[in-house]
């Protein structure tokens, strides 16, 4: 019986000597620098950012008509 229990010891210890294997990010920079996960949230984002664009513009735009109004009026 002690046989039995002393060989799938030995061969687990066998198993887990010698070198550590490398890291997985240390193996693959370049190809999990390039490419990125997508999350739920980019597209979210994206939108947000379309906004900002949008609400620059606006502003921009209404701040010309101000302007064309007050050179009007004076």
């Amino acid at each position: 019986m002690k046989t039995t229990l002393m060989l799938p010891c030995l061969l687990a210890l066998a198993a887990c000597s010698g070198k550590p294997p490398t890291p997985q990010a240390a193996a693959q920079p370049a190809a999990a620098a390039s490419s990125r996960v997508a999350t739920p949230w980019d597209a979210m984002k994206a939108d947000e950012q379309r906004a900002k664009d949008v609400q620059k513009i606006v502003n921009k735009q209404a701040e010309e008509q101000r302007k064309q109004i007050e050179a009007q009026t004076q």
